[in-house]
């Protein structure tokens, strides 16, 4: 009997292929917006997730500004607060953090062959706290060598600094930059990282830093806690004893202490509001193609009177009768929803190829989990089953001498 019910209402539809091709246009443009925004948005929160992980589980990050007023990194030039280095002595006097390391990060202008131009300077230490600091940039040398002890006088660059992207030439290992005046050699170059501070950063040694802004203001300090120590339970102390040597009172701190569990947590909260405000303004529409599928099914009752009146005479029950054109209904959304989601795939890979062409990694994937193809496809049917229930009712309705008589 389903089978008889199926075959009748590929039937219609296919002897009306131009409405049923606008009908389900509504629907798979919708349901092509949905599947693209909600792969993009779920591969970004895991290229974000595997970022952090790379960056390690166990590390503190303490910026200036209190939590009102939080920034990254390269923004803290902005804040009134400040960072020392009597703020990494204090850290260090937490017993569970086994290592502190302070970076500085503030726009400066930086000459090459008589071209100036602001970018980044970043000052990073070269003892044994590097290595905290590299894990959280990502750097990673590519032509060159890394800062050593007595590199003062030296500097590494960032991909675009290297690449042209700032000089209208490119900048290689052995030539020379100027910053305040003062010629550092370029000993490195860095892997593209994938993020705009750090690919036009230049680096430069902690004490070189100090030199060149004339200050020890970090732009942040990053903790390493001791092994088999878990990183939430310690942002309390450091919090504590940072309170403690800058005589600031508990909620009314000018720094912010947190782990990169927490930051992950922000993002994937600011990324799921963005998802679902994206995706409300999708369903549009769908709603859309909702109305246009029951305004075909409408259309396919008043020309299927005649037949729906002779189904009727033989014995056709009206429960037959509404299952027959739910099922038609039900198909547009399923049809229109299937080439949606070929469409939503398209897109978010053809946005997954650009990322990777823009960053020159592979940083981005979009995520197509099983779970979004089924949801979408059982989605847009539902749509179209309960776009068609006013229309199948009015079929099933239908007296047989009086569908018999129509015209």
């Amino acid at each position: 009997m389903i089978k008889d019910y199926l075959k009748f209402s590929f039937n219609g539809i296919k002897n009306r292929k131009l409405r049923s091709w606008l009908t389900m246009i509504g629907i798979f443009i919708g349901i092509t917006a949905v599947v693209s925004l909600i792969s993009i948005s779920q591969g970004l929160q895991d290229s974000i997730k595997y970022q952090f992980e790379k960056m390690g589980t166990d590390k503190i990050i303490i910026y200036p500004g209190g939590s009102s007023e939080m920034r990254g990194a390269f923004m803290s030039g902005f804040s009134e607060s400040k960072l020392t280095e009597d703020d990494v002595k204090t850290i260090k006097r937490v017993k569970e953090i086994d290592l502190v390391a302070g970076m500085i990060a503030k726009s400066t202008n930086v000459e090459f062959k008589g071209q100036k131009k602001f970018t980044f300077v970043s000052g990073i230490p070269v003892d044994e706290t590097k290595e905290i600091i590299e894990d959280i940039q990502q750097y990673e040398i590519v032509k060159g060598r890394d800062l050593e002890k007595g590199d003062d006088n030296k500097v590494v660059i960032g991909y675009m600094v290297a690449n042209g992207d700032i000089f209208d030439k490119k900048v290689d290992v052995r030539d020379k930059l100027i910053i305040n005046e003062k010629s550092y050699r370029v000993i490195g170059t860095l892997k593209k990282i994938g993020s705009a501070q750090g690919d036009t950063s230049v680096i430069v040694t902690l004490d070189a830093a100090k030199k060149i802004f004339g200050d020890d203001d970090y732009a942040a300090i990053i903790a390493k806690v001791k092994k088999g120590v878990i990183p939430g339970d310690v942002v309390d102390d450091v919090k504590k004893e940072l309170r403690k040597s800058r005589d600031e009172k508990e909620g009314k701190e000018t720094f912010s202490v947190q782990t990169f569990e927490q930051l992950l947590e922000s993002f994937n909260v600011i990324l799921n509001v963005v998802q679902v405000v994206l995706i409300a303004i999708a369903s549009i529409s769908l709603l859309v193609g909702g109305v246009g599928i029951m305004n075909t099914m409408y259309t396919s009752v008043l020309e299927r009177t005649r037949e729906i009146g002779i189904m009727k005479a033989i014995g056709a029950k009206n429960s037959d009768i509404l299952q027959i054109f739910l099922i038609e209904a039900g198909i547009y959304g399923l049809i229109g929803g299937a080439i949606g989601v070929l469409f939503g795939i398209g897109i978010s890979k053809a946005a997954e190829a650009a990322a990777s062409y823009a960053l020159g990694s592979e940083m981005f994937a979009a995520s197509i989990p099983w779970w979004l193809i089924f949801g979408a496809l059982a989605f847009s049917t539902f749509i179209g089953i309960i776009s068609g229930v006013a229309p199948a009712k009015q079929a099933s309705s239908l007296k047989p001498v009086d569908a018999l008589r129509y015209e």
